[in-house]
């Protein structure tokens, strides 16, 4: 194989890539437009914006959900800590 054969595969996973991380962007903004009306629910009904047990039980489902796609579950419980606080912060935004 030579090298802009090499070069043009590598291109093309790259796009593969960039489609992927595209997707996980627009995943992210939809996550946070629901933590929103979530937000907006919760001052409706006068609930705390905080709920720790339903924090901890997003993170367990990750866990599991990593283990099960092949995926070290403590690197995609972190990941899914800092979806979390960016979520936390959106549903605080509608207070």
């Amino acid at each position: 194989m030579s090298s802009n054969e090499s070069d043009t595969g590598l291109t093309a996973l790259r796009e593969k890539v960039e489609h992927v991380d595209t997707a996980i962007v627009a995943l992210l903004a939809q996550r946070v437009e629901l933590a929103r009306a979530v937000g907006t629910h919760k001052r409706e009904e006068g609930l705390a914006t905080l709920d720790a047990k339903r924090e901890a039980a997003v993170l367990r489902r990750a866990g599991t959900l990593a283990r099960e796609a092949g995926l070290p579950e403590e690197a995609v419980r972190q990941l899914f800590w800092t979806i979390i606080g960016i979520c936390r912060h959106a549903q605080e935004e509608t207070q």
